[in-house]
């Protein structure tokens, strides 16, 4: 799980909650349990969003929610430390060797790429299938991105309207004095929901994705060029170094050429 994105908004609810018990004691929520602004702000931004994108699209929200709530990505170094063992193996008994190392191979695009170079087919072909591949995946998570950053821009706007509402129906009752108060907590709640989900929870979630999509196609392409190194027959020294460029200064101290080849996939024990 990412804990700081759970961190993030655990940490605002409590600082809001701590925020209204000292100004006004228990008493203070009860303005906050407005249903008509939640319902107004909440359901409003939802019908806007299916109103702008296809409903597959809006559905499949749940899966990059979980995305940016429990994926942690693959490791980077891991990913050199394994080309590097690959490409010791290859070395000494060749390409077709590497066939039993597939099946071992956790990363999806990773075992193809190699299924490739032990099939021989050639660069041309292996550049041209994995970056097609990644030019979609790519798509793929700007959809998503789009989407929360969409609902980030709606739900202050219907927080807006929400308040515009409130005042309606207040201005039009304004008679009935009891109904003021009530009115115009429902103004006001709807304004603090629309702007407190759409900078809390929407945008912020739209950048975290954004964040996670450039970790995941660096990762990709850090593969493609390993795989493209180990069918143009590069030694172990060379796999290492190119693939080191596209790592952190810190990071690139933990990938060490490792003496037998762990199995593919699994982390790298550093020297």
């Amino acid at each position: 799980m990412d804990i700081a994105t759970v961190m993030g908004i655990l940490a605002f609810f409590g600082m809001a909650v701590a925020t209204i018990y000292i100004s006004e004691g228990v008493a203070g929520f009860k303005p906050f349990a407005n249903l008509e602004a939640l319902l107004m702000v909440m359901g409003g931004t939802f019908c806007a969003t299916l109103v702008n994108y296809p409903i597959g699209q809006v559905v499949g929200l749940g899966r990059v929610v979980r995305k940016v709530l429990f994926s942690s990505g693959d490791d980077s170094t891991d990913i050199v430390g394994t080309f590097v063992a690959l490409s010791q193996k290859a070395k000494k008994e060749g390409f077709l060797a590497l066939q039993a190392d597939v099946k071992n191979i956790q990363n999806d695009f990773l075992r193809r790429g190699i299924q490739l170079v032990v099939d021989g087919a050639d660069q041309e072909f292996i550049r041209n299938m994995l970056e097609t591949e990644l030019g979609f995946i790519r798509e793929r998570h700007k959809v998503g991105q789009e989407i929360f950053n969409a609902m980030g821009t709606y739900s202050p706007a219907f927080g807006m309207i929400g308040t515009v509402l409130g005042m309606i129906l207040m201005l039009s009752n304004i008679s009935d004095v009891s109904q003021v108060p009530r009115r115009m907590a429902l103004a006001l709640a709807a304004a603090f929901f629309g702007l407190g989900s759409g900078y809390l929870i929407f945008l912020p979630m739209g950048g975290k994705l954004r964040r996670r999509s450039e970790e995941e196609l660096l990762v990709k392409e850090i593969i493609i060029r390993g795989v493209l190194l180990l069918q143009s027959g590069a030694t172990p020294s060379v796999v290492e170094a190119n693939l080191k460029a596209y790592l952190e200064p810190s990071k690139r101290l933990v990938v060490k050429a490792p003496a037998a080849a762990p199995a593919p996939g699994q982390p790298t024990t550093p020297a």
